[in-house]
């Protein structure tokens, strides 16, 4: 029996800052035979199409010392994150051959997995080969992305009152441009900032932002907030921390409501991270600032989250853009990129067709 390749990425070292390509990753080539496999009790052997590139990964590469809400890579380990595969074999009564599975897996071209189908992690993608949608979007608009846009916006900042301001920052990014789309259909004003002129040019005219910055170009975020938000912010959907924090604080209106879904600008520095200094104004104001982790709440808004955005989907009101590049080899640059800000949306890998 002939062997299948099998490439797959490993975590060689963690980065000191961000990660490299050839230094952090190293792309290792091998072989499977399928028809050897031998799977336990609840496993499934997979496929895998797609591999989603996200920020949060920057904090898996961390020293294992350092506490954060999952747990950090070994080096040496094959490097996993956000998946869509195909089911090749199963022992899970829950899988059969020919389920396409949007769920989290290690980067290579097969694995064998043990999948808890309580995961919220892990589900179906109902008639796959057939989709009305591209199969990406389930990594993004249609799935974590797109769940932790409308997980912020209900969970922490309601009442979402029409004519209040919102700023999110990373606003052309997977999570920023639904936000953004999604709060402008709800009556907000939304106003968002970028790291290059062509996405902030994107946001405007392709998203309908009421406005937008580029923040390179602004070394004091007070005084561009205080020209883009001449009414104060009354929602801000954190996804950078440190200094533009600090500067949000300050425009923030009275009850103000911020809720904390990344920061980017401190995941390569969780040993010393920047402080924050206009906390005080946090109380004077009644700010609430409020951390999330958005498959903890899946249970809870999945079902909404879906039909509300498959309905503004097919209604043209939510667009999504995306980066993608192909082949598996692809994955450390794709990553790397992201941080580089080379990403253009949501940044994916496809490592193989349907």
């Amino acid at each position: 029996m002939s062997g299948k390749r099998n490439i797959q990425i490993i975590y060689k070292e963690i980065p000191q800052g961000f990660p490299e390509a050839s230094k952090t990753f190293e792309i290792r080539k091998g072989t499977i035979v399928l028809e050897n496999v031998v799977l336990k009790s609840d496993e499934v052997l997979v496929r895998t199409l797609y591999a989603s590139v996200d920020p949060y990964m920057l904090s898996q590469m961390r020293d294992p010392a350092i506490k954060f809400y999952f747990g950090a890579l070994i080096p040496g380990d094959v490097m996993e994150g956000g998946t869509i595969y195909e089911v090749i074999k199963s022992n899970n009564p829950n899988f059969v051959t020919g389920d396409v599975v949007v769920g989290y897996s290690k980067w290579e071209e097969y694995s064998v997995i043990s999948v808890n189908f309580s995961d919220e992690r892990q589900f179906k993608i109902p008639n796959a080969k057939n989709s009305p949608v591209p199969l990406s979007y389930f990594l993004g608009v249609l799935g974590m992305p797109g769940l932790t846009a409308y997980v912020g916006l209900h969970k922490i900042c309601e009442p979402l009152t029409p004519g209040q301001t919102l700023f999110v920052s990373s606003a052309s990014g997977a999570v920023g441009q639904v936000v953004g789309q999604y709060a402008k259909t709800l009556g907000l004003r939304v106003v968002g900032s970028a790291g290059d002129d062509e996405k902030v040019e994107y946001l405007i005219k392709e998203l309908g932002f009421d406005a937008a910055f580029n923040y390179k170009k602004h070394e004091d975020f007070n005084t561009i907030l205080k020209q883009t938000c001449p009414d104060g912010i009354d929602i801000y959907f954190e996804n950078v921390g440190g200094k533009m924090l600090d500067a949000v604080i300050q425009n923030c209106n009275s009850f103000a409501r911020i809720p904390l879904c990344g920061m980017t600008s401190q995941y390569n520095r969780l040993s010393d991270q920047e402080p924050i200094y206009n906390l005080v104004t946090a109380i004077v104001k009644r700010l609430r600032l409020e951390g999330f982790i958005v498959f903890d709440e899946s249970a809870r808004y999945g079902a909404d989250f879906t039909t509300t955005f498959t309905k503004l989907m097919k209604e043209g009101k939510i667009k999504y853009k995306e980066t993608i590049t192909n082949g598996i080899e692809c994955l450390p640059d794709a990553l790397v990129g992201l941080f580089e800000g080379k990403n253009f949306g949501k940044g994916l890998v496809k490592i193989a067709d349907l």
